[in-house]
């Protein structure tokens, strides 16, 4: 068992975090303070992660990418976790699940988001239709080549930057063991088509700066060759795209857990009470003990789980612990951190509040807690017959 990373993966640590400290923590307490990223200085962050080599890379080579395996890129995603996430999406990810288009959707779409000429944003949760995803009620009837679409979509992140929106749709239904559930098919659909809006979504107490939308469908008609993948087949790209997402999740909660985890250490070697550090008494050591257990705990899972998508390897159940564990250890970490600090530790002169805010959504979007707990109690009994 080799834990060393290459040259090559320290070397892109390096980058990334010292772009992450340079170009995104100078902007965070205005994001913080005005909940907006100005488009222009979204743009800049793009234009700077392209000239670094870092826009898309995610995606393989082929179609321009940097084709970072998916270890690689859950340690650029744990680097990019340290930052306020309004400025940060803007460091190009484009949803992998484009690598289903067609060839003529690749020209439109595939290629321009891995070049940054377009951002897309990626739309499935409704107001009645989260974990439950197949209980979805945006509906799409066939007429002819083409697709009559009405519906809401709400909690759709970054759609607000977003050129395209890959929207996840119900055309039919289908008998299963668990009852009657949703045909899903997968939809490219664009900013300004008739019938279809992009509006302002609710205001959160988690990762301003980095908004949700709702988007609504009147009787929008969308031509098939708007169909990413197979008709009906939408559900199986949306399991395909989660694994990636939910990896992401853990890597960005372990990154955003060690920078809480610098700040709580800083401060108790520090801070003097009774004429000596905190950090030398035992109920404030005891917590930086505990801390940095659970975020190595976590950075190991994550890794791991990464590690096994590369080799081939049935991953689902180990990305939905890392998912687990990394999101409810950044919100006890967090907590600590303030703890260790006080009342000092609420003030908006240090971002630990935020970082604390932030935390909450972790453990909700892309699977809730209870969600991963679901996957991975599956897996375990079901090849016992349970």
């Amino acid at each position: 068992m080799n834990f060393a990373l290459t040259v090559e993966q320290e070397m892109i640590v390096d980058t990334v975090r010292t772009f992450v400290e340079t170009e995104i923590y100078p902007h965070e307490n205005e994001v913080e303070r005005t909940g907006n990223v100005p488009r222009e200085l979204g743009l800049e962050i793009a234009r700077k992660c392209k000239e670094l080599g870092f826009f898309a890379c995610n995606f393989p080579e082929e179609v321009g990418g940097a084709g970072l395996d998916h270890l690689t890129f859950t340690l650029v995603e744990r680097e990019l976790g340290r930052g306020s996430m309004g400025l940060t999406v803007f460091f190009g990810r484009p949803s992998g699940i484009l690598m289903a288009c067609n060839e003529e959707q690749r020209e439109r779409y595939l290629l321009p988001a891995v070049r940054g000429d377009k951002f897309d944003a990626l739309a499935m949760t409704e107001p009645d239709a989260g974990s439950d995803v197949r209980g979805m009620k945006c509906f799409a009837r066939q007429d002819g080549d083409d697709w009559i679409v009405n519906g809401t979509k709400h909690f759709i992140s970054h759609a607000d930057i977003a050129d395209f929106v890959i929207v996840f749709i119900a055309t039919g239904e289908e008998e299963t063991p668990r009852g009657l559930k949703k045909k899903i098919t997968c939809f490219l659909v664009d900013r300004g088509t008739p019938g279809f809006e992009i509006r302002e979504g609710y205001s959160s107490v988690s990762h301003r700066g980095y908004k949700n939308c709702i988007l609504t469908f009147d009787d929008c008609r969308l031509p098939s060759s708007q169909i990413l993948g197979e008709v009906h087949k939408g559900f199986d790209l949306a399991n395909d795209w989660l694994y990636a997402t939910r990896l992401t999740v853990a890597a960005t909660s372990v990154g955003r857990a060690r920078r809480a985890f610098d700040y709580a250490l800083s401060y108790a070697a520090e801070r003097k009470q009774f004429g000596k550090p905190i950090g030398a008494n035992q109920g404030v050591s005891f917590k930086l003990a505990d801390m940095i257990t659970e975020i190595d705990a976590a950075d190991l899972l994550t890794l791991s789980a990464a590690w096994r998508l590369d080799q081939g390897l049935p991953s689902n159940r180990e990305i939905a612990s890392a998912k687990l564990f990394a999101t409810e250890m950044l919100a006890r970490v967090t907590d600590e951190a303030i703890q260790i600090y006080g009342g000092m530790g609420l003030m908006d002169d240090l971002p630990l509040a935020r970082f604390w805010r932030d935390a909450r959504v972790e453990r909700i979007w892309d699977g809730t807690s209870e969600i991963q707990r679901h996957i991975i109690s599956r897996d375990l009994l079901r090849p016992l017959g349970a």
